[in-house]
């Protein structure tokens, strides 16, 4: 699906023009053109990347194949840049949309497989005119980032409350093993995932904060520069859930280990109670010929004294030694 919006000095001029139409708005050097496609066709990629516009055959063969990795690419009029907008769902969990952008003196292009809520926001803000329409496309473009980031937030605070959940089943008293172990294992490649996604993302913003193309105007440098401080907090933010992650599962190895060792402990001394037990049957099991303590009638009751005397003596050695 193609939208186009046409703006003229702040003002939203038109919208979803025929593929004609766009080809005389993009020669008039007056207008600001904004381009979306949503999930487009062949033929619509084709149309528009090709002919219209007219892009690199290397661009837009990264841009119509996905990338797992931010980057931007400064070509003769235009700047190509691949980033990826974030979602995670307790059913889905952390998934990824790539999102292209095309940015020319007085145009962007932009390029997604899959609606992205940053794209809708726009469109519906300037479609309802809520606020000032934007008067160059790099003020467009900061838009969609500024919302593409913000959007990071709500995921953050997603993977947060999981390991928040994490935490409590580790201090808890029963908590299924292998389920936890999965659980922590999951979230820490989605925490992976997403540094590995606003790091490099935050190199890109950086580039466009500094100046370094002509396509970004000076007056907008402190707000892309506000877009890296965002990033950059946010990387830092993943950084510490992930490192909080990591505790808990040492803490949950430490728990774990601990459980072993009172098992361990508890066997011990049990057999540790029932020796006395054993010494004693043994001894008298033996059937020697001269046992005189054997040849009492009261043989019999002071070998149980014997044992039950010394198991109990075990035991209070034990009680006092904590093993029980």
């Amino acid at each position: 699906m193609i939208h186009s919006f046409i703006f003229s000095e702040g003002k939203l001029v038109g919208r979803d023009l025929e593929l004609e139409a766009l080809r005389l708005v993009r020669s008039d050097k007056g207008l600001i053109l904004w381009v979306d496609l949503d999930n487009p066709t062949d033929a619509e990629i084709k149309s528009v990347l090709e002919e219209v516009f007219q892009f690199h055959p290397l661009a837009i063969e990264d841009c119509v194949t996905p990338s797992s990795l931010p980057k931007v690419e400064d070509y003769e009029d235009y700047l190509f840049l691949v980033m990826h907008a974030v979602d995670f769902t307790r059913q889905d969990k952390f998934a990824t949309t790539e999102v292209d952008f095309f940015l020319g003196k007085d145009y962007l292009v932009t390029f997604h497989r899959t609606p992205l809520r940053s794209v809708t926001t726009m469109i519906d803000r300037y479609t309802k005119s809520i606020g000032a329409a934007p008067r160059g496309p790099d003020r467009i473009a900061h838009s969609l980032l500024d919302q593409l980031i913000d959007n990071y937030v709500p995921v953050i605070d997603e993977l947060r409350t999981e390991l928040e959940e994490i935490e409590e089943h580790v201090l808890a008293r029963e908590s299924g093993a292998q389920k936890l172990v999965a659980e922590i294992l999951h979230v820490r490649r989605d925490f992976t995932k997403l540094s590995t996604i606003i790091r490099p993302q935050r190199d890109v913003i950086d580039r466009l904060a500094r100046g370094d193309s002509k396509l970004i105007r000076a007056n907008l440098l402190p707000y892309y520069r506000d877009l890296r401080d965002n990033l950059a907090r946010q990387e830092q933010t993943a950084a510490g859930y992930s490192e909080r992650l990591m505790m808990a599962f040492d803490i949950y190895l430490n728990k774990a280990a601990f459980e072993a060792n009172e098992g361990i402990k508890f066997l011990t001394a049990l057999t540790a109670v029932t020796l006395p037990a054993v010494l004693v049957g043994g001894w008298y099991g033996m059937n020697f010929d001269h046992m005189p303590e054997l040849r009492s009638p009261h043989g019999y009751l002071y070998a149980c004294i014997l044992t039950l005397v010394s198991t109990l003596a075990m035991v209070v050695y034990l009680k006092k030694k904590k093993w029980f």
